[in-house]
């Protein structure tokens, strides 16, 4: 196995990863960066962005990410095709492997690999993906206004969309497989205080329906053996994330639901050298700008940190 020394190893891509990597370069560190399974992260299952700040017309994600890939390299960083498969992160500098065939050793490491949402598992919800399914109401939310869209999920976060939706849609339905919300009794109470919110309880999803145009229905089960449709534009996912953090748990303290704990405003981890950016360690706003912030603060974390050597 081959074996490389770097200054900064930057995991994973999205926003997060490629703003370290522009500010990580303009500090001189030569970062290396391996883009993982999904170059540019979440953001190329979205279609039209309309809330990034400098792109009053809109941007695509796939564009944005590839913008912002482009502004790394240029800047100097070294991005690479590659899945970190093992760590070791018992002392510097740290060991990473990628691919199982490449050993990297890097004095500072920067874990920015993502969330990823969790689906029904349905073939109709992977069809329709960026076509009517989407797992973010405040990023898709804006193109269903005046339309009929549905919610599914019954906590917290699913009582926060279908909310938000409300506001734009004339008709949001929350999808509820029990006969009460798990959310808290102030998110439900604004949920039952909406009038355009119907909640839909003890049915499951069986099918998305839709044409090549997207999404135009569902068919739900409900707990009685009764099948119901209902014509929708929009299908929202609400039931969670799962943070990319298992590569890293035995060293990098997480949260129960595996989020990374940073050090405060900082990036920092437990483990010294190591921080983490975007959806990893973040459970609460799951936004392309805030991702890219945190991007910014490892970068300049780990300029600090390397400098105190």
């Amino acid at each position: 196995m081959s074996t490389e020394s770097v200054k900064c190893l930057i995991i994973g891509s999205g926003p997060a990863g490629y703003t370290a990597a522009i500010y990580a370069s303009r500090a001189n560190l030569s970062p290396v960066l391996y883009e993982g399974l999904q170059p540019g992260g979440q953001l190329t299952t979205t279609t039209e962005i309309e809330n990034f700040p400098g792109f009053p017309e809109g941007i695509t994600g796939n564009e944005l990410m590839d913008r912002m890939k482009q502004q790394a390299v240029r800047l100097g960083a070294d991005v690479r095709w590659g899945v970190a498969t093992a760590v070791n992160l018992d002392q510097r500098p740290f060991r990473v492997t990628i691919d199982d065939s490449k050993e990297i050793l890097a004095d500072a490491l920067i874990i920015s690999t993502g969330a990823t949402a969790k689906y029904l598992g349905l073939e109709s919800e992977e069809k329709y993906k960026g076509q009517g399914v989407s797992a973010c109401a405040t990023c898709d939310g804006f193109f269903y206004r005046g339309k009929t869209v549905a919610v599914v999920g019954g906590g917290d976060t699913a009582c926060e969309e279908a909310t938000y939706l409300a506001g734009l849609c004339e008709k949001v339905y929350m999808i509820v497989r029990r006969d009460v919300l798990r959310a808290s009794k102030a998110s439900a109470e604004r949920v039952f205080e909406t009038p355009n919110i119907e909640v839909l309880w003890n049915c499951n999803t069986q099918e998305l329906l839709g044409d090549e145009m997207g999404v135009n229905g569902m068919r739900l089960l409900h707990k009685s053996g009764e099948i119901i449709e209902k014509k929708i534009d929009g299908f929202f996912l609400a039931i969670g994330h799962h943070p990319n953090s298992e590569l890293v748990q035995p060293w990098v303290k997480t949260n129960e639901e595996g989020y990374i704990i940073t050090d405060g405003v900082s990036s920092a981890t437990n483990v010294p050298g190591v921080f983490a950016a975007g959806d990893v360690q973040d459970p609460h706003y799951r936004q392309a700008i805030n991702a890219a912030a945190s991007g910014c603060r490892a970068a300049l974390d780990v300029e600090r940190f390397l400098k105190s050597l």
